[in-house]
């Protein structure tokens, strides 16, 4: 495999996309490899080693075009998720790999079920940690959302963030309700998850974002068609208390797979790894293995 390193320090190595983009993926730890795909759309720096996970496995985590150590495209239209599923075939290719174990984080989940839907054949493992379903138009209602929310309501941030989570539910947001809901990503808002929250504000570029969903990416139908003829094994983890990703959600979108298993982890949010590393690496290992 080109380029990837066997110590336990993270390398930050790099390649040409198919449009000639250069692109950047870190590497940490040691074993077999498993591609890590981010979510924001945002670089992989916020993934860290996955809570242990690379004690497992040797992980390659990209940093999506534009972000991170990845050069800006030429075409700012290449951001839109159906066609960087290219950008992760180039990196298959680079590394060598006739097959990968794919791990992707909340909006990444749209890219690795592209991905998947695309070349069914190059995946042996798939892992969706907390997923986004717009890839597969799984609504989720504004219901849903408030009533896992509600499990935190004895937290005592619990009320201003509720009554932010509600304005945004109702369609009025106002200035600083996405930052004030920012607790109910996080099993524990502590020191530590205000200083991961800090650290993805200053990373997330609305362009990229903005691109990333833009008219044409998801074509829902055909990829649940497709879904329903991927015959690798997947992991879907969903946190208990994560209202992005409620567990009924992510049970449904378990459904669309004919060999899924669903894992709920206790008191989790959007970063199950951040809430209880040891019990998610344990079960992403597990599965991976």
């Amino acid at each position: 495999m080109h380029g990837i390193s066997t110590s336990t320090s993270e390398s930050s190595p790099a390649f040409s996309a198919y449009d000639g983009t250069r692109l950047a993926y870190r590497v940490i730890g040691n074993g077999r490899p498993v591609v890590c795909l981010p979510g924001g759309p945002t670089d992989s720096a916020y993934l860290g080693d996955l809570g242990g996970l690379s004690a497992h496995r040797r992980l390659i985590r990209l940093d999506l075009r534009g972000t991170g150590r990845s050069a800006v495209p030429e075409d700012a239209a290449s951001y839109r998720c159906d066609r960087l599923v290219e950008d992760v075939e180039a990196l298959r290719e680079h590394l060598g790999l006739d097959r990968i174990d794919l791990l992707a984080h909340c909006a990444g989940a749209n890219l690795a079920v592209l991905y998947a839907s695309r070349h069914p054949e190059r995946v042996r493992r798939l892992a969706l940690i907390t997923p986004s379903v717009r890839a597969v138009g799984i609504p989720i209602s504004a219901a849903l959302r408030l009533a896992t929310a509600r499990l935190r309501r004895d937290e005592p941030w619990f009320p201003a963030a509720f009554a932010a989570l509600e304005a945004i539910a109702a369609g009025q947001a106002a200035d600083g309700s996405w930052q004030a809901v920012a607790p109910f990503s996080y099993g524990r808002w502590d020191e530590a998850a205000r200083a991961h929250q800090a650290a993805a504000d200053e990373r997330m570029n609305m362009e990229v974002v903005a691109a990333f969903g833009a008219e044409g990416a998801f074509t829902p139908d055909a990829t649940r068609t497709a879904l329903a003829r991927f015959a690798s094994p997947v992991l879907l983890l969903a946190g208990e208390v994560d209202p992005g990703a409620p567990p009924a959600t992510v049970a449904e979108f378990a459904g669309l797979f004919p060999r899924a298993e669903l894992i709920v982890q206790p008191g989790a949010g959007h970063h199950p790894w951040l809430d209880d590393a040891e019990r998610f690496a344990a079960a992403t290992a597990g599965f991976l293995d």
